[in-house]
Protein backbone atom coordinates (compact mmCIF):
# COMPACT_ATOMS: atom_id res chain seq x y z
CA UNK A 1 0.00 0.00 0.00
CA UNK A 2 1.20 3.02 -1.04
CA UNK A 3 0.00 7.66 0.33
CA UNK A 4 1.49 10.08 -1.56
CA UNK A 5 2.17 13.74 -0.01
CA UNK A 6 1.46 16.57 -1.97
CA UNK A 7 4.45 16.48 -3.28
CA UNK A 8 3.94 13.42 -5.20
CA UNK A 9 6.56 11.33 -3.93
CA UNK A 10 5.21 7.89 -3.56
CA UNK A 11 6.44 5.83 -0.27
CA UNK A 12 5.87 2.78 0.72
CA UNK A 13 3.97 2.46 4.43
CA UNK A 14 2.86 -0.45 6.82
CA UNK A 15 -0.33 -0.52 7.99
CA UNK A 16 0.46 -0.67 11.09
CA UNK A 17 -3.62 -0.26 12.66
CA UNK A 18 -4.93 -3.25 11.14
CA UNK A 19 -4.19 -6.29 9.90
CA UNK A 20 -2.95 -7.90 12.59
CA UNK A 21 -2.46 -11.90 12.09
CA UNK A 22 -4.71 -14.55 13.11
CA UNK A 23 -2.43 -16.62 15.79
CA UNK A 24 -1.22 -19.97 14.10
CA UNK A 25 0.92 -22.13 15.78
CA UNK A 26 3.57 -21.08 13.74
CA UNK A 27 3.18 -17.69 15.02
CA UNK A 28 3.39 -18.47 18.31
CA UNK A 29 6.01 -20.74 18.16
CA UNK A 30 7.91 -17.36 16.84
CA UNK A 31 6.38 -15.17 19.51
CA UNK A 32 7.85 -17.38 22.46
CA UNK A 33 11.68 -17.87 20.62
CA UNK A 34 11.40 -13.72 20.18
CA UNK A 35 10.11 -13.45 23.87
CA UNK A 36 13.02 -16.36 25.00
CA UNK A 37 15.83 -14.79 23.27
CA UNK A 38 15.61 -11.62 25.22
CA UNK A 39 14.88 -12.66 28.59
CA UNK A 40 11.04 -12.31 29.04
CA UNK A 41 9.24 -15.11 30.33
CA UNK A 42 7.12 -16.48 27.89
CA UNK A 43 3.53 -16.40 29.76
CA UNK A 44 0.20 -16.93 27.81
CA UNK A 45 -0.91 -13.59 27.45
CA UNK A 46 2.77 -12.40 26.15
CA UNK A 47 2.63 -14.86 24.02
CA UNK A 48 -0.44 -14.06 22.32
CA UNK A 49 0.65 -10.16 22.68
CA UNK A 50 4.24 -11.34 20.75
CA UNK A 51 2.56 -13.40 18.14
CA UNK A 52 0.27 -10.58 17.32
CA UNK A 53 3.03 -7.45 17.34
CA UNK A 54 5.47 -9.86 15.27
CA UNK A 55 4.14 -13.53 14.28
CA UNK A 56 4.00 -12.62 10.18
CA UNK A 57 7.18 -11.26 10.58
CA UNK A 58 5.81 -7.45 9.30
CA UNK A 59 6.60 -3.90 11.02
CA UNK A 60 3.59 -2.23 12.76
CA UNK A 61 2.86 0.44 14.63
CA UNK A 62 0.67 0.01 17.56
CA UNK A 63 -1.06 1.25 20.15
CA UNK A 64 -1.99 -0.24 23.51
CA UNK A 65 -5.58 0.30 22.68
CA UNK A 66 -5.55 -1.17 18.82
CA UNK A 67 -3.58 -4.23 20.45
CA UNK A 68 -5.98 -4.60 23.51
CA UNK A 69 -8.78 -5.21 20.42
CA UNK A 70 -6.65 -7.38 18.69
CA UNK A 71 -6.24 -9.85 21.77
CA UNK A 72 -9.48 -9.57 22.99
CA UNK A 73 -10.94 -10.86 19.36
CA UNK A 74 -8.20 -13.49 19.60
CA UNK A 75 -7.92 -14.62 23.17
CA UNK A 76 -10.44 -12.92 25.34
CA UNK A 77 -8.84 -12.86 28.44
CA UNK A 78 -6.32 -10.20 28.49
CA UNK A 79 -6.87 -6.75 30.02
CA UNK A 80 -6.20 -3.29 29.02
CA UNK A 81 -3.91 -2.62 32.13
CA UNK A 82 -2.26 -6.14 31.29
CA UNK A 83 -1.72 -4.75 27.34
CA UNK A 84 0.36 -1.89 29.25
CA UNK A 85 2.45 -3.79 30.97
CA UNK A 86 3.58 -6.23 28.46
CA UNK A 87 4.29 -3.14 26.15
CA UNK A 88 6.35 -1.72 29.00
CA UNK A 89 8.44 -4.56 29.25
CA UNK A 90 8.75 -5.46 25.91
CA UNK A 91 10.00 -1.71 25.37
CA UNK A 92 12.14 -2.71 28.14
CA UNK A 93 13.59 -5.32 27.06
CA UNK A 94 14.56 -4.20 23.61
CA UNK A 95 11.71 -5.76 21.35
CA UNK A 96 10.05 -2.79 21.17
CA UNK A 97 10.46 1.27 20.85
CA UNK A 98 8.00 3.58 22.09
CA UNK A 99 7.08 6.50 19.64
CA UNK A 100 5.45 9.69 21.52
CA UNK A 101 3.22 11.97 19.26
CA UNK A 102 1.87 14.07 22.13
CA UNK A 103 2.04 14.01 26.08
CA UNK A 104 -1.08 11.43 25.94
CA UNK A 105 -0.45 9.13 23.18
CA UNK A 106 1.97 7.00 22.51
CA UNK A 107 2.47 4.30 19.82
CA UNK A 108 4.96 1.08 19.82
CA UNK A 109 6.96 0.27 16.50
CA UNK A 110 8.70 -3.45 16.39
CA UNK A 111 10.86 -1.83 13.93
CA UNK A 112 14.06 -1.17 16.05
CA UNK A 113 16.28 0.41 13.27
CA UNK A 114 16.55 4.20 13.58
CA UNK A 115 13.75 6.14 11.36
CA UNK A 116 11.65 8.56 10.96
CA UNK A 117 8.25 8.89 11.33
CA UNK A 118 4.55 10.30 9.76
CA UNK A 119 1.69 10.98 12.14
CA UNK A 120 -1.30 11.59 10.23
CA UNK A 121 -3.44 13.88 12.49
CA UNK A 122 -6.36 13.46 10.58
CA UNK A 123 -6.65 9.74 10.86
CA UNK A 124 -4.21 9.62 14.04
CA UNK A 125 -2.25 6.78 12.24
CA UNK A 126 2.01 6.79 12.64
CA UNK A 127 3.32 5.42 9.59
CA UNK A 128 7.18 4.80 8.70
CA UNK A 129 8.77 7.46 6.67
CA UNK A 130 11.74 7.28 3.96
CA UNK A 131 14.94 6.81 6.05
CA UNK A 132 17.25 7.87 3.18
CA UNK A 133 15.60 11.30 3.17
CA UNK A 134 16.49 12.35 6.43
CA UNK A 135 19.45 14.11 7.18
CA UNK A 136 20.46 15.56 10.54
CA UNK A 137 23.50 17.14 10.84
CA UNK A 138 25.22 19.30 14.18
CA UNK A 139 23.19 18.03 16.97
CA UNK A 140 23.35 20.34 19.97
CA UNK A 141 26.26 18.94 22.21
CA UNK A 142 24.07 17.21 25.17
CA UNK A 143 24.68 19.25 28.84
CA UNK A 144 27.45 17.57 30.75
CA UNK A 145 27.50 14.50 32.07
CA UNK A 146 24.89 13.33 29.81
CA UNK A 147 24.79 11.55 26.60
CA UNK A 148 22.17 11.58 23.76
CA UNK A 149 20.27 7.91 23.51
CA UNK A 150 18.25 8.28 20.68
CA UNK A 151 16.72 11.29 18.40
CA UNK A 152 13.06 11.07 17.29
CA UNK A 153 11.96 12.18 14.27
CA UNK A 154 8.16 12.81 13.70
CA UNK A 155 6.60 14.95 11.05
CA UNK A 156 3.13 15.68 11.82
CA UNK A 157 1.21 16.00 9.13
CA UNK A 158 -1.93 17.43 7.32
CA UNK A 159 -4.36 17.06 4.26
CA UNK A 160 -4.26 20.25 2.55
Amino acid sequence: MEKSLNSGTAFPYNDGMAGFPDITPVHAERATQWLSQSNVRPTRQRVTLAALLMGDGRDRHVTAETLFEAASAADGKVSLATVYNTLRAFCDAGLLREIVVDGAKSYFDTDLCDHPHFFWEDSAELTDAPRESLDIRNLPAAPEGTHVVAVDVVLRLRRS
